[in-house]
């Protein structure tokens, strides 16, 4: 079954849905959208040093991104404007990751789908990593869920319970990474953070917990998943952005019949 490029593509997609879904709720939540941009931009920079030493791209992008996902944590912890340090970051993070590719000549005919995912081309080995890492993620997520909802809704309510806000923005910030380094492949740097967002805006006026939005969201991105490669295959369309296509219209859909 797995020999099927096509099969191989939605389980890859279902995998990074199953996580995008309770993070993107985080990353709504907490208005974070242009910090999943500055993280997801970077992973650029680190295709071009993966290609240029080597190495894994999974394992340059996920160190790329850790760090500039560690860097705007820290800032942000001191004080700095959020939206414009973000804004600078992510747009910065980039350019340099676009020249950077520049300089390696076997990374500019790729250089389209680390942008925008090459999911079709995912194979045996990416599928272990993008599902381990899933896991991985997602178990995080888990094990500190009432924490980071804690912080999230309230930090001085945190504080006073015992629970430290930089640890769980620490936490969101390196599950982030993980997830952007995972879907590098699955729908590309520019447009993971569309994966995050518009299934969790969709689930938003559809639930009533925080528990019940996390759900509802992994199943909108997971249908957005299986309806962007559907019609990707029918209408001969890039896969990338026809997941994040099919996720727009399930956010407009949600729009008709969200809850009052």
């Amino acid at each position: 079954m797995l020999d099927d490029f096509f099969i191989r593509g939605l389980l890859a997609g279902l995998g990074l849905a199953v996580v995008a879904g309770p993070l993107g709720s985080f990353v709504v939540w907490r208005r974070m959208a242009y910090f999943g941009d500055a993280t997801a931009h970077a992973a650029i920079l680190g295709v071009a040093i993966s290609l240029a030493f080597g190495v894994s791209i999974y394992l340059g992008t996920l160190a790329t991104a850790m760090a500039m996902a560690v860097t705007v944590s820290a800032l942000v912890s001191r004080g700095q404007a959020m939206d414009t340090m973000l804004g600078v970051l992510a747009h910065s993070a980039l350019a340099v990751g676009l020249v950077g590719v520049s300089f390696v000549p076997s990374a500019r005919t790729d250089l389209t789908s680390f942008l925008f995912g090459d999911i079709l081309t995912v194979g045996r080995p990416d599928l272990a990593l993008i599902w381990g890492g899933a896991a991985l993620v997602l178990a995080l997520l888990v094990w500190r869920w009432q924490r980071l909802v804690t912080a999230t809704l309230n930090e001085e309510l945190a504080m006073a319970v015992g629970i430290d806000p930089r640890i769980e923005r620490l936490v969101l910030s390196i599950s982030l990474a993980v997830v952007v380094a995972l879907s590098i492949r699955v729908v590309g740097s520019l447009l993971i953070s569309a994966m995050l967002i518009v299934p969790a805006a969709a689930a938003r006026g559809l639930s009533r917990t925080p528990e019940a939005m996390a759900a509802a969201a992994a199943l909108i991105a997971a249908g957005a998943v299986a309806a962007g490669l559907w019609f990707s295959l029918r209408l001969d369309t890039p896969a990338g952005p026809s997941i994040v296509v099919a996720a727009a219209i399930f956010f407009v859909l949600s729009q008709v019949f969200r809850r009052g």
